[in-house]
């Protein structure tokens, strides 16, 4: 392999590219796999981080947007924890977990939560008055509420807080696994730059883009299939 301190040419990029690509999913090892099992490993963290968070967040969101006395209470803890930066959670999840696999799930899940559970309390409540004023005189159950009046409502939001969750997850998978090390996109990057192979880093940065343009624009088909106008932006 050949170190360069410059850039490769697009010429000598492409050609790289053509090889990796030739056989995405070789293993030779734990630490010697294809772009293929890096991508799904990264893949598969964010699916758990991610779908822990929603199990959390989203009822989480409906609870605070519903009943003023829990969002006067979290508020202030959201606003306190949500500006933090997901990788300083990092650390805390090595130490809890005792695994760096975990502890990147863990930073996934941490960084998901907030925008399900902030953009699902904003739909709440915006949810008209005059809907839940003939819920009461209805006699609505709180079951039937949920079901029958917020939750078709704010859908649109609550969406919206997913693509969001699921667009920094993709980012911060990456950095997590520079730093826990492990098969992943981020490893990878981290351990091409060790191996001074510049045309790879180049190969995994258009690797993570795209992958993160398919998770969004399939998290878009997914928004306009079910909600209205405002989330297609």
């Amino acid at each position: 392999m050949r170190s360069t301190s410059g850039f490769p040419s697009p010429l000598e990029t492409f050609r790289q590219a053509v090889t990796v690509f030739s056989d995405p999913f070789y293993n030779k090892g734990p630490n010697d796999q294809g772009v293929g099992w890096n991508v799904l490993s990264s893949l598969q963290r964010v699916a758990l981080g991610f779908g822990l968070a929603a199990l959390v967040g989203i009822p989480a969101g409906f609870a605070i947007g519903r009943f003023e006395f829990l969002s006067r209470m979290f508020n202030p803890l959201i606003s306190l924890l949500r500006p933090v930066s997901p990788l300083a959670w990092l650390p805390i999840g090595l130490l809890v977990f005792k695994g760096a696999n975990p502890a990147a799930i863990w930073t996934i899940f941490i960084c998901s939560i907030w925008p399900m559970v902030i953009n699902t309390a904003v739909g709440v409540q915006r949810v008209p008055s005059d809907y839940m004023n003939v819920a009461k005189v209805l006699n609505l159950s709180e079951w039937k509420i949920l079901t029958k009046i917020l939750f078709p409502a704010v859908l649109p939001y609550m969406l919206t807080g997913v693509r969001l969750a699921v667009g920094t997850a993709w980012l911060v998978i990456v950095a997590a696994e520079m730093l826990t090390g492990g098969v992943g996109i981020g490893f990878w990057v981290w351990d091409e730059w060790n191996n001074l192979n510049v045309k790879n880093i180049i190969i995994a940065i258009f690797v993570i883009g795209i992958v993160g343009l398919v998770l969004e624009y399939a998290l878009i088909k997914l928004a306009t299939a079910f909600t209205f106008e405002e989330v297609k932006s």
